[in-house]
């Protein structure tokens, strides 16, 4: 994990401003490898992004110097507000989905689109229903879930408290046309300066029109972001 602070997060948006990061959360570029048919199969490490000491990130989607920030916020009007004033946790968002041998929950509120969920045959959903019986469809469901980016949709094994979580390390990884998908529990705080419940994975805004703020909420497709 990013080494910081008790009073400074490692990510930090500045209100209507950037993503200021700490030196030492390492910034690398992932696409998804999609199947013939669009569906999102798996990820792909494109390169590390060279950085040097802390570094500042666009937040408002205007920058010309992607993916860094080059003060465009300031004359754009970017309006960088948090979308809630209370700070929540996945556990009192996410609804509980069922399932059998593993138990699957989703919070829509932090989906970012990914598409890891579903494929051209099946979804998550209507999968649960046959995790007991079809070993198959348990490891496929369970695939599925460990790929998406922001940690939306989890399972734990039945009869035990703590959600499985795919080993992933501490960086951002900036994904093509789309958020910043931080992982490995880097701690992120809030415009205001609250902290964001800390997690394995989560979904960070970088094309300013997410409702969702400071996470993303999918925004970057309907709008057609490109960075």
């Amino acid at each position: 994990m990013a080494d910081a602070t008790e009073d400074q997060a490692a990510i930090r948006a500045m209100p209507n401003g950037p993503w200021v990061v700490a030196a030492d959360v390492p910034l690398v570029r992932k696409h998804i490898v999609r199947s013939e048919q669009g569906e999102s199969l798996t990820w792909l490490r494109d390169e590390t992004v060279e950085t040097e000491g802390v570094y500042a990130l666009c937040r408002c989607g205007g920058s010309a110097n992607k993916p860094f920030c080059d003060g465009t916020h300031n004359t754009s009007g970017f309006d960088g507000s948090d979308a809630h004033p209370d700070v929540t946790t996945y556990d009192e968002r996410a609804k509980v989905l069922g399932g059998t041998r593993i138990v699957v929950r989703d919070d829509r509120s932090i989906c970012a689109h990914a598409g890891f969920c579903g494929n051209h045959v099946t979804n998550v959903w209507d999968m649960v229903a046959d995790l007991d019986e079809d070993t198959v469809v348990r490891a496929q469901a369970m695939a599925m879930i460990e790929r998406c980016p922001s940690g939306a949709l989890s399972y734990s094994l039945e009869g035990t408290d703590d959600d499985v979580e795919p080993d992933l390390p501490a960086e951002i990884a900036l994904m093509a046309d789309g958020p910043l998908f931080v992982s490995g529990g880097v701690s992120v705080s809030r415009a205001d300066g609250a902290r964001l419940e800390e997690r394995n994975r989560v979904t960070l805004c970088r094309c300013g029109a997410s409702k969702a703020k400071p996470r993303c909420d999918g925004s970057h497709g309907t709008i057609g972001f490109k960075g």
